[in-house]
């Protein structure tokens, strides 16, 4: 917040406005990288401050993720680097954990003040946006939190591919036809975007691994998608849903429908309905729920527990603050009486009016309403395969998986990030696919840890 000058003092500068932005993914990087370019020249002066408040250095583009874990995309391309982005703004690597909008302050923790033993900082702020995202939606399914794994971030994503691969492994090497057994079968529970995407990328990277091993052949895997509804990716026309599973089971994915996991316990997966898998993998991908912050916080929310918006992205109720992608329940005025869907195509858009109406409440100018249709769709089933709605018009096949490619190469950010991706795609026409996991980048002390706990053998000369 600003603060007065003592009474009886000359007047000294006046204090910078400042915008917290808590929260560096699509909404929280494309509102800000909006405002430091709207507001340029007053940041230049001092007269405005745009604080970043994120717990990753860099911003995560989602629909890539199924990509980089099949090994098509590496995964330094799957992100872009806030700092390199948002320049003019001070980006601040740490994690929100209450709002008190009332008094205009958020308490924070970042790495010095875990370092440091201070536990949490407050920051002060005049215009708060508030854009933490989502988190997966669980649910108290035994064995879930032991063995399941998650597909929301970069690192569980190679994390997947690496495990994967190890399973190939594992089969490769065990005499136990129980273990390998377990280790060929992969349960993805959720048929929407992201466990379709990921169950369909790697299926089709396994099924090319194969056939480098001698012992393991793609018919040895099985392959399982669980969803507990009656159809799958609803995002697009149901004739392309249909087509999906029919697709997925043309390949040998066992699609359950109107199936939920009841247990993971013992590396079993137990459906309901009566199914017991032994399995060593399950990617639990059934949705997102509103991020934990946001019920730490005075501001209204819904009956959902996200943000309660208006269509001009403020909070209702609640001046000088604002919200939009998945922790914003935003009134969709192209449909009333519904709200924008928590997905990357309304998050970009809604970021970019986001930021035009934090400029023009500066200002004191009026604020625009957001409004947006829906484009379309489009879905990856591995390489040279897709399905796409756009326009009201549908694609299968390898027109759509060319279309899902140019799609999301024209909206990943940064010039740089686009040249990188399609040279990488270019490449990876000309060359074979890459098979090797690095399952140990996630413990890089392991080695080091065992060297330096061995104990040294006897100096026959004896120590000086």
């Amino acid at each position: 917040m600003k603060a007065a000058n003592p009474p009886g003092t000359p007047p000294g500068p006046t204090p910078a406005t400042r915008v917290l932005v808590i929260g560096g993914g699509y909404v929280g990087m494309y509102t800000a990288l909006r405002l430091q370019r709207n507001l340029a020249a007053r940041i230049r002066r001092g007269e405005i401050e745009i604080v970043v408040v994120t717990p990753d250095p860099y911003m995560t583009y989602q629909p890539f993720l199924p990509e980089a874990a099949a090994g098509s995309i590496s995964p330094r391309h799957v992100v872009v680097p806030l700092r390199r982005v948002l320049d003019r703004c001070r980006v601040v690597i740490g994690e929100a954990h209450a709002v008190d909008h009332t008094r205009r302050t958020a308490t924070i923790s970042t790495l010095a003040t875990a370092d440091e033993g201070t536990g949490t900082t407050t920051v002060t702020y005049d215009e708060l946006v508030l854009a933490p995202g989502s988190v997966s939606r669980t649910l108290p399914v035994p064995g879930l939190a032991e063995n399941g794994i998650g597909f929301r971030t970069v690192e569980e994503a190679i994390g997947l591919r690496n495990h994967v691969i190890e399973q190939l492994d594992i089969a490769s090497s065990t005499r136990d036809p129980a273990v390998r057994h377990a280790a060929l079968t992969f349960v993805f529970v959720g048929g929407g975007y992201a466990g379709v995407e990921a169950l369909a990328e790697l299926e089709d990277m396994a099924r090319y691994a194969a056939r480098h091993y001698h012992n393991v052949t793609a018919d040895d895997m099985k392959w399982v998608l669980v969803e507990a509804t009656d159809r799958i990716l609803p995002e697009v026309a149901p004739d392309l849903g249909r087509y999906t599973v029919s697709e997925l089971r043309r390949r040998g994915v066992d699609v359950r429908l109107g199936t939920r996991l009841d247990s993971c316990t013992g590396r079993v997966a137990a459906l309901s309905d009566g199914s017991r898998l032994p399995t060593r993998t399950l990617v639990w991908t059934t949705g997102v729920a509103p991020h934990p912050l946001l019920a730490a916080t005075d501001l209204p929310l819904t009956g959902s527990g996200r943000l309660a918006c208006t269509a001009h992205l403020t909070v209702g109720g609640a001046p000088h603050a604002w919200g939009a992608g998945d922790a914003a329940a935003v009134p969709d005025v192209t449909a009333p009486g519904t709200y924008t869907a928590p997905n990357a195509q309304h998050a970009l858009r809604q970021a970019r009016v986001l930021g035009d109406n934090i400029t023009a409440a500066l200002d004191g100018r009026p604020l625009k309403a957001y409004a947006h249709r829906t484009t379309g769709s489009v879905a990856s089933l591995g390489l040279h395969k897709g399905v796409a709605h756009l326009y009201g018009r549908r694609f299968k096949g390898y027109p759509a998986w060319f279309l899902h490619r140019a799609y999301h190469l024209s909206r990943v950010p940064t010039f740089n990030r686009k040249a990188r991706v399609l040279a990488e795609w270019t490449l990876g026409g000309l060359f074979t696919r890459e098979i090797v996991s690095l399952g140990s980048l996630e413990h890089p002390r392991a080695e080091f840890e065992r060297a330096a706990g061995r104990t040294p053998p006897d100096d026959p000369k004896g120590s000086s």
